[in-house]
């Protein structure tokens, strides 16, 4: 089928912009989403300098959970293939990374409400036991990071240039200890750190907030993998903690009386550690609002929320550890799929600092 033109099929398009990795379609669904699956379909295919069609790992599609029932979490909208991509709907046209650029409150608090549904979905989704038998493989995202920092693939000549960049700016301890994180990303580190099912991509642009009615999704497919759940939460709160570094306008949050970076922190941490319950017995109630006033012990979970009713949730030094590999792997992804920029050596000087501070921003209550 040609990628090219599925707008005949597909409804009115709406939206659409890509890389050279992938290419996004939002079209309005022609049948007004039948079922209350949601109003669009959002396409995915390969950018031109992407071999191959996307598809979904079959051995980790079959662990992904329905979460119909479970009215406080993001539907995870597992892909179909569609041409040489994959087709999602979702009841929004615009992902929360969108609405992280409208400086209206009210996009704030529709973005936490988003952020609280994706870590309900996660941690279901990290609940589900792995079969018996071969695993599925890490999340190709982590693995494009370690073949790019250990210099064991081909590399586009933007990548090559800003690994050689990164040698210089990073030196040899800091470029270690990022392959040792990339390293305990995916692998079992005793009882407590089991690998599970992982998204692979959680981000503000794989997450679509419903326009007016309906529920989040987070679109979920090809970056399905295995590993520690700290991934999963690092890859979000990376992509948090991007934000915050570079838009002007969440710089100046807090001033500006909006939800700031460390506000949505909050609000996702807070929600994956309640597992889909509230503190006070209301449904989403303070997890989704997570401003200043509600963003410290309601905002935020526990007073030391990295630990449940038994036992710690998640390893909060990892979740650190996994941001900087989300902020790193973007890095290394835009020179590979979108050229040189001289922006990059200002991604490099600021992923130093990251793993200087092992990604504690990452972590709002600094436990890491």
């Amino acid at each position: 089928m040609n990628v090219a033109s599925p707008a005949l099929e597909l409804g009115v398009l709406v939206a659409e912009y890509g890389t050279g990795l992938q290419v996004t379609r939002v079209h309005r669904a022609p049948d007004g989403g039948l079922g209350g699956a949601g109003d669009f379909l959002w396409w995915h295919g390969p950018g031109p300098r992407r071999g191959g069609p996307l598809r979904v790992p079959a051995r980790s599609a079959a662990l992904v959970p329905d979460l119909g029932p479970v009215a406080t979490a993001a539907l995870l909208a597992t892909g179909t293939p569609y041409g040489d991509g994959l087709l999602h709907r979702a009841a929004g046209s615009a992902s929360a990374a969108a609405w992280l650029r409208d400086p209206r409150p009210q996009a704030g608090r529709l973005v936490a409400h988003s952020l609280a549904a994706a870590a309900r979905a996660l941690r279901a989704l990290h609940g589900v036991p792995l079969p018996p038998g071969p695993q599925p493989l890490p999340p190709p995202g982590v693995r494009r990071l370690r073949e790019w920092v250990a210099g064991t693939g081909p590399l586009a000549p933007a990548a090559a240039r800003l690994r050689r960049r990164a040698r210089e700016v990073w030196g040899g301890d800091r470029t270690e200890r990022l392959l040792g994180w990339a390293d305990d990303a995916v692998r079992a580190s005793g009882p407590g750190a089991p690998v599970v099912p992982l998204h692979g991509w959680a981000s503000t642009g794989s997450l679509v907030p419903p326009r007016s009615r309906g529920r989040v999704a987070l679109l979920t497919g090809e970056d399905l993998g295995v590993g520690r759940r700290e991934l999963d939460l690092g890859w979000m709160l990376g992509d948090l903690v991007e934000l915050a570094w570079s838009s002007p306008l969440h710089r100046a949050a807090e001033s500006a009386g909006l939800l700031s970076v460390t506000d949505l922190q909050r609000v996702f941490l807070g929600a994956y550690e309640a597992d889909g319950r509230d503190t006070d017995g209301r449904e989403g109630g303070g997890h989704d609002g997570g401003g200043r006033d509600g963003g410290g012990r309601d905002g935020g979970g526990r007073e030391r929320g990295d630990h449940g009713p038994t036992g710690p949730v998640y390893d909060p030094v990892a979740v650190g550890h996994c941001a900087v590999l989300r902020v790193v792997t973007h890095m290394r992804d835009f020179a590979t799929y979108c050229e040189w920029s001289d922006e990059l050596l200002d991604y490099l000087a600021f992923t130093a600092e990251l793993i200087d501070e092992e990604g504690r921003r990452a972590v709002p209550r600094g436990e890491s």
